[in-house]
């Protein structure tokens, strides 16, 4: 067993080349980030390093192999908990995913990334997804946010003036009765006061509310929502940050993963 781990590992470094794969792990793992943009959580990369044609996974833990290519490999570096990318696309990443950045491209891509994560995190749990018609065109990995949610329209659940408000949070999740379970809004840069006055209107359905944002902007947020005017509220909103959505992400992927190859 301790020499099967070990050729294993020595295959991961680069260090040895089986004669009956045409392409490594570790290269598999390198094309699925290079497919996703550069960048990808290990949720994105369980799901898609497994599919690179050509490189099997003789392994009864890929999930543990890839997360030790990403810690080993030169060519791979850490951008925050869960979240990888390719060393050659550093510049460029950083500049989409540092907490500098300030170019408005840079921005709307970070708000765009998670919005797709927590909207592939709904599909995993079961959910049906909406993010926003205004959204939709927005950029996530190499496809847009429209080829990652499950409805095109929004559920009439409640009276228009409400559903006015509703139809704007950046990403709701449905439940089999067609009544939404939980709202998402992202504050990369924005206000957290004005998406605080939107859960304020839905504040009469039994739903989860979330803010999520970094982790920096945790305590701007319980500031707000301490606020009199929140009160009706305080007690069911959450703050998310960034970096739990991430690994949020990573478990939900493996997890179902996992019980598709049982099933």
């Amino acid at each position: 067993m301790i020499v099967g781990w070990m050729l294993e590992y020595m295959e991961l470094c680069g260090k040895v080349n089986f004669g009956w794969r045409n392409m490594k792990q570790y290269e598999a793992v390198i094309e699925a980030l290079k497919q996703n943009g550069g960048y990808a959580t290990l949720g994105q990369l369980y799901q898609d390093a497994l599919k690179i044609p050509d490189c099997e996974w003789k392994t009864k833990t890929p999930f543990a192999s890839i997360r030790r290519i990403v810690q080993l490999r030169d060519e791979i570096f850490k951008i925050r908990p869960g979240l990888w990318a390719l060393e050659a696309e550093r510049e460029k990443v950083m500049a989409i995913f540092s907490e500098e950045a300030s170019e408005p491209k840079a921005r709307e891509y970070t708000h765009s990334f998670y919005q797709g994560l927590i909207t592939e995190i709904g599909n995993l749990k079961g959910y049906e997804t909406f993010v926003p018609a205004q959204d939709k065109n927005r950029p996530y990995a190499q496809k847009t946010l429209k080829d990652v949610a499950t409805l095109s329209k929004f559920y009439q659940f409640t009276y228009p003036e409400v559903l006015r408000q509703a139809v704007t949070i950046d990403v709701t999740w449905f439940n089999e009765r067609h009544f939404a379970a939980s709202f998402f809004e992202i504050e990369h840069s924005t206000d957290i006061h004005r998406s605080l006055l939107k859960f304020v209107e839905l504040q009469d359905f039994r739903a989860e509310f979330f803010i999520v944002a970094d982790i920096h902007r945790k305590a701007e947020f319980e500031d707000k929502i301490s606020l009199a005017a929140f009160s009706p509220i305080k007690s069911f909103v959450k703050f998310v940050d960034y970096d739990n959505i991430a690994n949020l992400h990573t478990k939900m992927s493996e997890v179902v993963l996992a019980e598709k190859a049982l099933l």
